[in-house]
């Protein structure tokens, strides 16, 4: 049996980003870190409490997330998960192989790990990250 990639983020796009935050703090309890024009001025979302040290949920079975610009790619328009992968580039072969394929350039996520998108058979866009700490 090969080795499961765990889910380990989410992300949702948004036409008004404050908006967004202001919601899922209303509704759900979750607090929200606005990360700067380097980072695309993404939001990081924390639903669990989270180790300072390793920016990690601290009980198992649970992610945090982050929010992001919706844009005109329909690719960005839905919500996305995230998997964690121990080798990103075998990761990618793998995904073409079976029939995905590759959406954008690998970027590095300072502190996180190394991040790419893929597309897979049915058109939805999925992270792939391979973290620094794994």
């Amino acid at each position: 049996m090969s080795t499961m990639n765990p889910v380990v983020h989410f992300e949702i796009s948004g036409d008004d980003k404050a908006r967004m935050v202001k919601f899922y703090q209303s509704a759900f309890g979750w607090q929200a870190q606005q990360l700067g024009a380097e980072m695309g001025d993404y939001i990081l979302v924390q639903t669990t409490e989270t180790d300072p040290a390793t920016s990690m949920p601290k009980e198992p079975a649970r992610i945090n997330g982050g929010f992001y610009q919706r844009t005109k790619d329909p690719q960005y328009k839905y919500p996305s998960i995230v998997i964690a992968v121990d080798n990103l580039n075998e990761s990618m072969e793998k995904v073409k192989a079976a029939g995905g394929s590759i959406h954008g350039e690998v970027q590095e996520i300072p502190g996180y790990g190394t991040f790419v998108s893929i597309i897979d058979t049915e058109g939805n866009r999925i992270g792939l990250m391979q973290p620094n700490m794994r």
